[in-house]
């Protein structure tokens, strides 16, 4: 058995295209893990420190085996951005290359470190938009479609470029 499990993937410093590659290649190479989809690329403005490069985000379809626990799978991608080089500055800071586990199918989880679904991921024209081009009929926690909301929050945080990686 498996379970689908999206993540967001971001980066605004250096080489941000080979950041995303290393990334979903690191990712989708771990034990247990496997690669489904991943949406175009979103270049967007930094949300909370503004004074900083523009990010380009992402979003990844994983399948993840039944031993992985979402807790396994925020680790493998906190592993992840060390290998890659990721320095920890400042919060809502630039950084190298960043991954949140936005969703694992159904389940719920408010621990240290983790939450899920990932509590700020509805309100972010930069998660939602790509997450609703691999899953349109997802439902956020009003009920509205992620096809909806990525629409509506496109318009209010704008969208710079679309493009595949």
């Amino acid at each position: 058995m498996s379970r689908r499990a999206f993540l967001a993937l971001g980066s605004n410093l250096g080489d941000r295209q080979k950041y995303l590659r290393d990334a979903i290649a690191r990712l989708s190479a771990a034990d247990g893990v496997t690669l489904r989809r991943a949406s175009s690329v979103c270049e967007t403005e930094p949300v909370g420190v503004t004074d900083q490069p523009r990010f380009l985000n992402m979003v990844i379809e994983v399948e993840v085996a039944d031993h992985l626990a979402p807790r396994d799978l925020l680790t493998l991608a906190k592993d992840t951005e060390e290998a890659l080089g990721r320095v920890r500055r400042e919060k809502w800071g630039p950084r190298e290359i960043d991954i949140d586990v936005l969703l694992v199918n159904s389940e719920q989880a408010d621990e240290a470190g983790l939450r899920l679904p990932h509590p700020e991921m509805w309100g972010r024209a930069f998660v939602v938009v790509p997450l609703a081009e691999l899953a349109p009929d997802l439902l956020g926690p009003e009920g509205e479609r992620a096809a909806d909301i990525a629409a509506r929050l496109e318009k209010a945080q704008g969208i710079h470029a679309k493009f595949r990686l």
